[in-house]
């Protein structure tokens, strides 16, 4: 990687006339339109054969919700320790995770979080108790957004597990639902070097704030958790050796 910087580095001190700045231009942007769908389906590819031969779950299709302005969802947004014992809905859990990731175009790829170069490193894992969705026994679920449905990869409720890998915060439990956001940086640093890094934590800003309104949206609430032991964590919900967990959001109907 860091000889792919220096070379970078060089070629970026090269003095160019105006008329070999767009042909370079020109020749960068075409070779990242082309190839750039290529990188996405071998991504993609890699990560279907990571979860192969799992329970999967189609989710039920996103309805809109129309009885909370934007603006008012933001204004009312907190974060919350404190969850009632009480399910969430299938089609509410299933909003969360649209609005995490899901595929905002038909018949395209583009989602919901905005991601550099459109190359999407990070998941989404929820983490579901026992009772913590209707519909949904308790395990781990990774959400694959091409189909808008979860894999189940994990049996069992896992929420205790996380809660004392996140330094032993123990209200993370009593929310029903845990989702976790990871990264693969390899996904971005391909094309953007180690400032892809810097654009995958960008992204998962996003993805956190579209769960906190799409929670407030449908009457839900969600707390955000920074602190926790990485592979630990990641050991719980039994994602993938690269793939790093970097913000933990438990939701559910606030106490």
């Amino acid at each position: 990687m860091k000889e792919r910087t220096d070379i970078l580095d060089k070629l970026l001190s090269v003095r160019l006339t105006r008329r070999q700045a767009c042909r370079v231009s020109g020749l960068l942007g075409l070779s990242l339109s082309t190839f750039g769908p290529f990188w996405r389906k071998a991504f993609a590819k890699e990560e279907r054969k990571s979860f192969k031969g799992k329970l999967r779950m189609n989710l039920p299709s996103p309805m809109p919700d129309g009885n909370m302005s934007v603006a008012e969802a933001i204004k009312q947004r907190r974060t919350i320790r404190s969850f009632m014992n009480r399910a969430l809905s299938l089609q509410q859990f299933s909003k969360i995770l649209w609005a995490a990731q899901g595929i905002t175009e038909r018949g395209g790829f583009k989602r919901a979080a905005p991601s550099g170069g459109a190359l999407y490193p990070a998941d989404v894992y929820a983490v579901v108790g026992n009772k913590g969705v209707a519909d949904l026994t308790p395990g781990v679920y990774r959400y694959d957004c091409s189909d808008h449905s979860t894999e189940k990869i994990v049996d069992g409720d896992r929420r205790t597990e996380v809660a004392d890998a996140s330094v032993k915060q123990m209200w993370m439990a009593t929310a029903p639902v845990l989702f976790v956001v990871t990264v693969q940086y390899s996904r971005i640093t391909t094309k953007y070097g180690d400032r892809g890094i810097r654009y995958a934590l960008i992204e998962v800003g996003h993805i956190g704030q579209n769960i906190f309104l799409q929670c407030q949206a449908s009457g839900l609430a969600a707390g955000i958790v920074g602190a926790f032991h990485d592979n630990k964590v990641a050991r719980v919900i039994n994602a993938p050796r690269n793939h790093e967990p970097l913000v933990i959001m438990p939701v559910g109907w606030k106490a």
